[in-house]
């Protein structure tokens, strides 16, 4: 039978993906762009003959390469099947079944997912109300995800406090970095110097690689041993470690996409700005807004209706919001002519 555990928890509702044509979509913070040609390139000359065997386990060559960007040794690398495996390992590495696994309130709403799916409890740290930093206290669990840049805010933390605060922290902290190539700053040197931090990353976002599935940890080699001893026996399948390797050959094109995206964060920034809207600052591909002059979930409906999808979070802290990720520039001026007719 069914645990009644399963029974009972929520299951994580991912960002709607339709098939509609003519539908701009800034729902899932999906890259607008197309990765790199040497990923067409390595797509095209696969040889389907290698899919009769099973992928190299440990995925050693992209371990080298992820390392190497790094400036680590590959024994501070694990390799999984997006960071969503990574982040769901994390909770089966180093959280006893007893234990709690600590998160920032709002932040990704996967957290609570994968501690009902272990039968955990979590501690959830509500965010400052400008959804600023709140320091975690001493008993914030024996596995902490610290989201940065955060979401669905989409606001950095001081590295300064970060540090301290793993520094104090007794469990393991895992820096959830989907976003950090777009930051201006990021937590891998804190996970290449203290013993209990891994920072964890994804190709889904600024690699714009969201279609394959493939994520990372770096870390001590003792934390990154521990997800080796426990994950699928060929968790990352060939194919994924052929073009992911690929993608990290012309990393130059993943850069130019992000600086892309940048400028088009921050001027669709200044037009919700200068129509009224809040807008927080962003270290990320989308923009955490609150609506001026309509709610959020009505402004959600209007933007639907003209076959524009973005994000909307029910809830206490979140509900006020919509989490607007960024397209091309032709997306976005169909989205600023929107929002001038909502208002």
């Amino acid at each position: 039978m069914i645990r009644p555990s399963v029974q009972r928890l929520r299951a994580y509702v991912p960002g709607e993906q339709p098939d509609e044509p003519d539908i701009v979509k800034l729902n899932t913070n999906e890259n607008p762009y197309p990765p790199a040609p040497g990923v067409a390139r390595a797509l095209r000359d696969y040889d389907a003959e290698r899919l009769r065997r099973y992928p190299d386990p440990n995925a050693r060559a992209l371990r080298r390469a992820i390392a190497d960007r790094h400036g680590c040794d590959e024994t501070r690398v694990f390799v999984g099947n997006g960071s969503d495996e990574v982040l769901a390992l994390c909770t089966r590495a180093f959280v006893e079944d007893d234990g709690v696994i600590g998160h920032f309130e709002p932040s990704y709403s996967l957290y609570p997912t994968l501690a009902a799916i272990r039968n955990v409890p979590t501690r959830p740290v509500p965010l400052a109300p400008d959804f600023g930093w709140t320091e975690p206290p001493a008993d914030a669990g024996e596995l902490f995800f610290l989201t940065c840049p955060n979401a669905p805010t989409g606001m950095a933390y001081p590295l300064e406090t970060i540090r301290a605060f793993c520094e104090r922290h007794p469990g393991v902290v895992a820096v959830d970095e989907a976003y950090a190539d777009f930051a201006r700053r990021d937590a891998m040197p804190i996970a290449l110097s203290l013993p209990n931090v891994l920072a964890v990353r994804t190709f889904s976002k600024a690699f714009s690689l969201a279609g394959l599935r493939v994520g990372y940890a770096v870390g001590a080699p003792e934390l990154i041993a521990a997800l080796d001893k426990i994950k699928d026996s060929y968790n990352l399948d060939g194919v994924a470690q052929t073009l992911a390797l690929a993608a990290l050959r012309e990393i130059g094109h993943m850069h130019a996409n992000v600086e892309r995206i940048r400028a088009t964060r921050d001027r669709l920034a200044e037009a919700l700005q200068a129509l009224g809207h809040r807008v927080c600052p962003s270290e990320t591909n989308f923009l955490w807004m609150e609506p001026a002059g309509i709610s959020a979930e009505d402004l959600f409906g209007f933007l639907r209706r003209r076959r524009i999808l973005v994000r909307y979070f029910p809830g206490p802290r979140t509900g006020a919001f919509l989490r607007i990720t960024v397209g091309t520039d032709p997306e976005t001026d169909r989205l600023i002519e929107a929002l001038r007719q909502a208002g």
